[in-house]
């Protein structure tokens, strides 16, 4: 199933003052589950106490306010938060690439209102931005954010690590709402989630923590992302999904919460303007050598040839110079697929700063080899995954611009404790299939896509401009 959808930037958005209070946490867009190429979701957070909502929208040519079709909510309530409601509202019927209003009435009242653009055209051109490894509450993440905004995409990915340490509730609560979807912009956050569809991946701090004894508020990715159900369902204890740790009432709690999005929003594909994008959980509990799971990719690359451009997002690079993380090569598994379905650029994090490939072909040697750790010495950490690559040493970005092979780009600069700043100025340290290597500054990517060309830039958190290359179709 292919989801298609196409955004432009807000241009303005605000709570208004007798807000305060009625919002946990206030609107942002999503591109959610069966958005069509003339919708999108609300999100927003609220006390679970009966109340009159109504969203209404317009464009920027009509007089009239239109009302949303449904609002319907999923109550969180686990134990250690106050529990709340997680409310989702479809805008629907927008006119390609004209301006719309939306705005949200509690009780009878107007409580939080905001522009934006509708959807674009296929052909016409459009902006994303990608960082990884963000919630982490330090300087850096918050300059990023505001970097962000700046750069007015019309879409963000997130390639996992959306919060540190565990993907906790009250992790979101300080260290992601407040800087990525604040009332006001400032030199530490920005208003950008209520202006622009943030899409993420699940990263080991999103979902390696299962046990809700421990942390009931765990596995928060599952309640507050509203995105394509479209991937392999999995079962827990197989390939795909580790067992739900906890007591009865924890676990019931969040699956509660969750509804249908656990376990299956790990995995999903949606198409945007002339691109395809496959979007994976990359973490060492999925066994990537299972030939269901790998078919499912090469049948959801091979549905969309017709796609321009096609992208891959998971977090656990298979292609890492970092001293950090190394080890972990299981996604070097699926080359061979992505080369079949003619993927042109990978985004991952994980290791905390920035790298880009030469463009590459890579034939694994076999399955590789299963790394274990642990107390029981049964804790899967991670697979080692040998193998021939071919590099494109005559693409350099500028002067040619036709890849022959797969980029694959790290950016998992984006907020939390660099890695490995040591390496940047010894490339000797970095391995034959690395073209840059930045981990001294914090940065995130921008990708500029106009027809078949494509532009990327890494810009840091002070908004210089670290790295720069172009790919073209023929």
């Amino acid at each position: 199933m292919k989801i298609k959808f196409f955004f432009l930037f807000v241009i303005v958005a605000y709570t208004t003052a007798s807000a305060q209070g009625i919002f946990v946490n206030s609107p942002y867009l999503q591109i959610g589950n069966h958005t069509s190429a003339n919708s999108m979701q609300v999100l927003w957070h609220a006390a679970p106490v009966n109340a009159e909502w109504k969203l209404e929208y317009r464009s920027a040519e009509q007089k009239n306010w239109t009302a949303n079709d449904t609002i319907y909510f999923n109550t969180v309530a686990v134990e250690g938060i106050a529990a709340h409601r997680v409310y989702h509202a479809g805008i629907t019927h927008l006119i390609a690439g004209s301006q719309f209003s939306y705005r949200i009435w509690n009780n009878g009242k107007i409580v939080f209102t905001a522009d934006a653009q509708a959807v674009k055209k296929a052909d016409q051109s459009y902006r994303f931005v990608a960082f990884g490894d963000i919630g982490a509450e330090k300087p850096d993440q918050k300059r990023l954010a505001v970097q962000a905004f700046k750069a007015k995409p019309d879409f963000v990915v997130v390639p996992g690590d959306i919060v540190y340490e565990n993907g906790l509730i009250s992790e979101y609560n300080q260290k992601f709402w407040p800087v990525y979807n604040a009332d006001k912009l400032n030199d530490s956050a920005a208003p950008i989630m209520r202006s622009v569809p943030f899409i993420a991946a699940v990263g080991n701090h999103d979902a390696d923590n299962r046990d809700l004894d421990k942390f009931p508020d765990a596995l928060a990715y599952y309640l507050f992302w509203d995105q394509p159900l479209n991937g392999p369902l999995g079962k827990e204890g197989g390939t795909l999904v580790p067992v739900l740790k906890g007591s009865d009432a924890h676990k019931k709690a969040f699956i509660d919460a969750a509804g249908a999005t656990y376990p299956r929003m790990a995995n999903f594909s949606f198409d945007y303007g002339n691109a395809h994008w496959t979007v994976l959980d990359a973490d060492t509990y999925v066994d990537w050598t299972d030939k269901e799971l790998t078919d499912w990719v090469a049948k959801d690359l091979s549905a969309s040839r017709d796609a321009v451009w096609h992208f891959v997002m998971f977090h656990h690079p298979g292609f890492n110079s970092s001293r950090e993380h190394y080890e972990q090569q299981q996604m070097r598994l699926l080359s061979p697929i992505f080369e079949a379905g003619k993927v042109d650029v990978v985004f991952n994090g994980h290791a905390h700063n920035y790298q880009r490939s030469y463009p590459l072909l890579f034939i694994p040697d076999k399955k590789g080899t299963l790394l274990v750790g642990g107390k029981d010495n049964k804790i899967v950490r991670g697979r080692v995954v040998n193998g021939r690559w071919v590099l494109d040493k005559t693409y350099d970005g500028k002067t040619n611009t036709t890849a022959n092979g797969i980029i694959y780009i790290v950016t998992g600069a984006g907020g939390q404790e660099l890695y490995n700043p040591e390496q940047e100025a010894d490339s000797d340290s970095w391995q034959k299939f690395t073209y840059k290597f930045i981990s001294t500054l914090h940065s995130l990517t921008v990708a500029d896509v106009d027809g078949k060309s494509l532009t990327i830039r890494q810009v840091s958190a002070e908004g210089k401009e670290i790295d720069s290359f172009k790919l073209t179709k023929k």
